[in-house]
């Protein structure tokens, strides 16, 4: 059955905000979407599907992902409580990585049978956005061949910039990606990042010398992903309150 394409996306902006509520919420959204498409299925119907982006700032934070090793954190959980970092094992995929203060978190809450049912496109865009974004500081993103993420200085002293990690279900796509603006990198020390132990960790601070305007990085881009995967914004309210 022919299904209608909505290429309009509804963005929150989320300060502070705390990482297991935060996780919750996307998955009330992601469901709210999945259960559309399936009354769509079920009853014939051609009902559009909304597709979010978020962005927030979280509170210190390590997660692991599904296929994680939890070896890679380098604390007891003990440990974390006591220096007020929280710890979860989450459903995203990747490894270990790290969420905090000066780290700009986008979170693509897609229907991707708006766009294109197609996973490592969806990757490869999403590191596109990432370092389409940095460029403006004069930072030159990578790729490096079988490890997702953003990096910089691969061929010499290869640092990543950006960590992503996702979770799709009936082609709902959640969480997404961490950028390093302004964030206190000796919280990667607790960790190896991604369970990669021979790179390093950067920030955009890190690699131009001087703290960087965060709402600066948070319009640059929110206009890269509207580029990238070609959508435009609109301001409806979201199905589910953030309380």
């Amino acid at each position: 059955m022919y299904t209608i394409q909505n290429r309009k996306v509804n963005f929150l902006w989320i300060p502070n905000a705390p990482y297991k509520k935060t996780w919750d919420y996307q998955e009330g959204l992601l469901q709210s979407i999945v259960s559309l498409k399936i009354q769509n299925r079920d009853n014939q119907t051609q009902i559009p599907t909304p597709n979010y982006l978020i962005f927030c700032e979280h509170n210190h934070v390590y997660t692991l992902g599904k296929s994680g090793n939890p070896k890679n954190l380098l604390l007891t959980e003990e440990q974390c409580n006591a220096q007020g970092i929280e710890y979860y094992p989450i459903n995203r995929g990747g490894d270990i990585t790290y969420h905090g203060k000066g780290q700009l978190v986008a979170y693509p809450i897609f229907d991707l049978e708006n766009f294109r049912t197609d996973l490592n496109l969806f990757l490869r865009n999403i590191e596109e956005v990432i370092i389409q974004t940095i460029s403006y500081y004069g930072i030159k993103g990578q790729r490096t061949k079988g490890l997702t993420g953003v990096w910089v200085d691969i061929e010499k002293n290869p640092r990543k910039i950006a960590a992503i990690g996702i979770r799709c279900s009936r082609w709902v796509s959640m969480h997404g990606l961490a950028l390093n603006v302004n964030t206190d990198l000796t919280y990667f020390q607790n960790i190896i990042p991604c369970g990669i132990s021979d790179k390093g960790v950067t920030s955009i601070q890190n690699e131009i010398g001087k703290l960087v305007d965060f709402q600066e990085v948070i319009q640059i881009m929110k206009q890269k992903f509207s580029e990238i995967f070609e959508f435009e914004y609109i301001n409806e309210p979201f199905p589910i309150e953030y309380t």
